[in-house]
């Protein structure tokens, strides 16, 4: 990610709302026009979503814990995502990067992005409780219980939010973030 494209993902949350709703789709455009990959946008995507949204208190194991963005299953950042967000914190937590076989133990993911599809899906979501924001790929992933689906129409990187999902894990996701939503399920 280019320093350029840093500097818009670390300074999103104090823009006025239609900055950040012209920067998000603006950003997604100038990627795909510089060559970025999908994932290098998605990526900051996930950074983003991070600061949009507010976890229950018992979704971490101490005050201190940060925020773990979880890579289930194939990883198609490389190391993108851990350049991204090293050295970034949210509300006072740093973030991680974690890449995982398997269903996260309780507490241990605050964020978990997955490719796989299918019928483990919805057992792997159903599975992970409160205080996971949940996000995945294509528009079956809000079928499955996903919270944040990404789609990529006429080559920009979009995104689908099921609030239903987000208030089954226990989520408050930002007006913010659903203003720049391609679509919000309620």
């Amino acid at each position: 990610m280019t320093a350029r494209g840093k500097r818009i993902a670390r300074n999103w949350p104090a823009a006025p709302v239609a900055v950040v709703c012209a920067v998000i789709l603006l950003f997604a455009g100038l990627a795909a026009e510089r060559g970025a990959t999908e994932y290098e946008v998605k990526a900051a995507f996930l950074l983003n979503f991070a600061k949009f949204v507010d976890w229950p208190p018992d979704a971490f194991a101490s005050p201190g814990s940060p925020i773990a963005i979880c890579v289930l299953g194939a990883d198609p950042f490389g190391n993108n995502i851990d350049e991204l967000v090293h050295g970034e914190a949210i509300n006072g937590r740093s973030l991680i990067v974690r890449r995982i076989t398997q269903a996260p133990a309780p507490l241990a993911c605050q964020i978990v992005f997955t490719q796989q599809s299918g019928n483990d899906t919805s057992g792997i979501l159903g599975s992970l409780g409160p205080g996971v924001l949940t996000v995945g790929e294509g528009d079956g992933f809000l079928r499955d219980g996903g919270t944040i689906a990404f789609v990529v129409e006429n080559r920009r990187v979009r995104f689908d939010i099921s609030l239903r999902a987000a208030a089954a894990a226990s989520l408050k996701l930002s007006s913010r973030l659903l203003m720049v939503a391609r679509t919000v399920e309620r």
